[in-house]
């Protein structure tokens, strides 16, 4: 299942009034993946973020605040990740969204939390080297597949709510889709577990959830925030740290330039991965996006890991 057209969605919306289950809209593909296993066969969410934009930076076009604003639910992340939709959202008033970071059980971290648990920060950290870096909370939960299992239930919950008619599909689905969930995560950790004590370079700081819940050594991140540059004395940290580390591998982000990891790992016997792709911009939206983004991070990292 694709997630419905902003158009399309704007065109239910205009239509008569039928018994049909709430319109539902979804700040990112992988919340709209999360939304739609939910949902199922009753409806697909419309998707405020058009392929390829930052959630960080995107500007809404009129046909998105029109969705947004005629949608029954609205599921999001938060304003740590998207902040335009935080205004957004604001005319709609209570009770019309679904916030997923502030879902009671969701595992939090800070940003900078693995760097400086692993002894990396002495000094050199974003105010002494001028990077202007992420702070407060690290809105990248969901690759913790343990907070993707909370949500699914929240998600149903929030559904049934508005639609108690088909509360026991939405219930279904979500039991359907936290087992699938399961099957995966223990896919994951069995692959990763060997690697558990090699160290790694990324493009930037968005991978703690990721390391912490697989039980990875932390990553080494080039970029302290995915919308700067990283400053000469950033770059010169890093290349230290993969030095003090031993680390073998580099992995690069999708839609950004993999020069700065080059430039990191000059000189160095670090060999280049595949490019990470932790928000599933390069998937195929739809139901299973989600379980696509976690499998393609898991297998991009043990290829080069393992030396495969």
């Amino acid at each position: 299942m694709r997630f419905a057209p902003i158009a399309a969605l704007i065109v239910l919306i205009a239509g008569p009034a039928l018994a049909q289950p709430p319109r539902v809209v979804a700040d990112t593909p992988i919340t709209a993946s999360l939304v739609a296993q939910v949902m199922g066969d009753l409806g697909a969410p419309g998707l405020l973020l058009p392929p390829g934009s930052s959630p960080h930076h995107h500007q809404m076009r009129p046909s998105e605040a029109a969705a947004l604003q005629s949608a029954d639910l609205l599921v999001w992340m938060g304003p740590a990740l998207t902040p335009w939709l935080e205004r957004a959202a604001a005319p709609r008033g209570a009770g019309r969204d679904l916030q997923l970071l502030d879902v009671p059980d969701t595992a939090l971290r800070a940003f900078g939390e693995a760097e400086h648990d692993a002894g990396q920060d002495d000094g050199d950290g974003p105010e002494a080297t001028g990077d202007h870096g992420h702070d407060g909370i690290d809105p990248h939960a969901w690759l913790d597949p343990a907070n993707a299992a909370i949500w699914l239930r929240a998600i149903a919950g929030d559904l049934s709510r508005r639609d108690p008619g088909n509360a026991a599909t939405y219930a279904d689905n979500a039991a359907a889709a936290q087992a699938r969930l399961s099957a995966l995560d223990h896919e994951i950790t069995g692959r990763l577990a060997p690697l558990a004590d090699r160290r790694f370079v990324v493009f930037h700081d968005a991978y703690g959830y990721f390391t912490d819940h697989f039980g990875l050594q932390p990553a080494i991140a080039v970029a302290l925030g995915d919308a700067t540059s990283p400053s000469a004395a950033r770059i010169a940290d890093v290349q230290a740290q993969i030095g003090a580390s031993g680390a073998r591998c580099a992995f690069p982000e999708f839609g950004h330039d993999k020069k700065l990891i080059e430039a990191a790992i000059g000189g160095s016997d670090v060999v280049m991965g595949a490019a990470l792709d932790p928000a599933g911009a390069a998937i195929e939206g739809g139901a299973g996006l989600y379980e696509a983004t976690l499998r393609g991070l898991a297998e991009t990292v043990e290829a080069c890991l393992s030396g495969g």
